[in-house]
């Protein structure tokens, strides 16, 4: 595993990010370079993070595109590395922003610091890591695991429960 050719500073951040990830879920702060495991509170198995392209935009995917699996589609600035490639290639899941309970969908970077929870989905992207210029992790605590969404057919207006 590893961003071998044209090794740069976001990769290295998200190759960490899977490696801390990876010792969490075999029980080995917000910084992309520290560990998951907090010295009396256990975090979760996920850090969250932003990209930044090389023109300083926020970078954003959709998911649930056609909303064939329920729901509506969505537009989010937040990922999770599943895994990475020796290339510099990496398949990031898509983090579905909340605030309050009710989704946000991105249109603009006004509404980011509104999230207070991301909840984690199905939805991936494959991107090459060496078309970011910066990388901004965020806090572990935003993942919301038992956060369960529900759209009622009636009015189509999801609710939260925590389980």
């Amino acid at each position: 595993m590893g961003c071998e050719k044209e090794r740069n500073s976001v990769c290295k951040a998200v190759e960490n990010i899977k490696n801390l990830q990876d010792a969490v879920d075999e029980q080995c702060s917000t910084s992309c370079f520290h560990n998951l495991l907090a010295p009396t509170q256990f975090v979760g198995d996920t850090i969250p993070f932003i990209l930044f392209d090389k023109n300083s935009d926020l970078f954003k995917a959709f998911g649930n595109v056609g909303g064939l699996l329920g729901g509506e589609c969505f537009r989010t600035p937040f990922f999770k590395v599943q895994d990475i490639s020796k290339d510099g290639c990496a398949t990031l899941s898509l983090l579905k922003p909340f605030k309050n309970g009710n989704p946000i969908n991105f249109g603009d970077v006004d509404n980011i610091c509104d999230v207070n929870i991301l909840v984690k989905t199905d939805f991936c992207i494959e991107v090459d890591l060496r078309c970011f210029c910066a990388i901004q992790c965020l806090d572990p605590l935003l993942i919301h695991n038992n956060f369960a969404l529900t759209v009622t057919e009636s009015n189509d207006t999801t609710e939260e429960s925590n389980k």
